[in-house]
């Protein structure tokens, strides 16, 4: 049974340093020296069932085994056990996978008891750091963490470093169709193309201008603010919401922005008291 969420921990959003000690992550091409790495056979070693990258490109994989080969795996690889010599990759496969290519017998890795919904949002945490996943894949990862181990997206923002509403609106990729996000797959979409297509009328007809160069991201993103909600409001821009939430977590207060395109906007932060005030000043006039 998952922990409640209050007594999950915290923190991760930080990189595998908050879990495992600043002196694993390789720094400057220096290999790490701690007392908790030990090395394990490659063939102990298997790929982690909640890997949320999917693909691995076989160039860079080979330019790593190249280096590997001439220095070795510089960063451990982090595992848990789930058998007699036999360990799950959390983090690191593609170290792993380039080890394997290199013809390596042996790598370094640290060894830790996790659960699975930890193993997941530490290794979407080393993916996002690493910006490896597409869109996509981020997005599964961060449903997966929702639908199978009962997060909410708040608490999954929270795990991962991230604003709500850029959890949120990553996942909503998930429903763009099959042809837009095959194109987001190949790279021929980037996820600021395929964030203007959500809530359109015809995705698909709008990512074909956008990989035509028929239409420029901000000019998707400003047709997509004119289409109206029922009410007559504009559909919020996820960019801009995404902005809101970052500066707001910021300062401590809420933000609102109003973007008007070519003509500029503005932007309104809302205070409940004179020491909010006084100390959204004092924040602004540091020099």
């Amino acid at each position: 049974m998952n922990p409640p969420p209050q007594d999950r921990p915290r923190g991760l959003g930080r990189g595998l340093s908050a879990l495992i000690g600043d002196e694993v992550a390789a720094v400057k091409g220096e290999p790490v020296a701690r007392k908790d790495t030990r090395t394990l056979p490659v063939a102990f070693l298997q790929p982690g069932k909640y890997q949320p990258r999917k693909t691995f490109d076989d160039q860079p994989l080979a330019d790593l085994a190249a280096s590997i080969k001439e220095q070795g795996v510089l960063s451990p690889i982090l595992v848990r056990p789930i058998g007699p010599d036999r360990y799950e990759i959390v983090a690191g496969e593609r170290r792993w996978r380039a080890a394997q290519m290199a013809k390596l017998h042996d790598v370094p890795v640290v060894v830790r008891e996790l659960p699975d919904d930890q193993a997941l949002e530490i290794a979407i945490i080393e993916n996002v750091q690493r910006a490896d996943l597409n869109a996509l894949e981020e997005g599964a990862a961060y449903q997966e963490l929702v639908a199978k181990f009962g997060r909410t997206q708040e608490e999954v923002a929270q795990q991962v470093g991230k604003s709500r509403s850029h959890v949120a609106n990553t996942i909503r990729l998930l429903q763009l169709p099959e042809q837009v996000k095959a194109w987001v797959r190949e790279g021929k979409l980037t996820a600021g193309h395929a964030r203007t297509l959500l809530g359109v009328a015809d995705p698909e007809a709008r990512a074909r201008e956008l990989i035509a160069g028929e239409m420029t991201v901000r000019q998707a993103e400003q047709r997509s603010a004119k289409k109206k909600k029922p009410g007559g409001k504009p559909a919020p821009d996820p960019n801009i919401k995404d902005l809101e939430t970052s500066i707001s977590n910021r300062l401590g207060l809420k933000v609102h922005i109003v973007h008007k395109g070519d003509k500029g906007g503005e932007m309104r932060i809302t205070y409940k008291s004179l020491e909010q005030l006084d100390e959204l000043t004092r924040r602004l006039s540091k020099s």
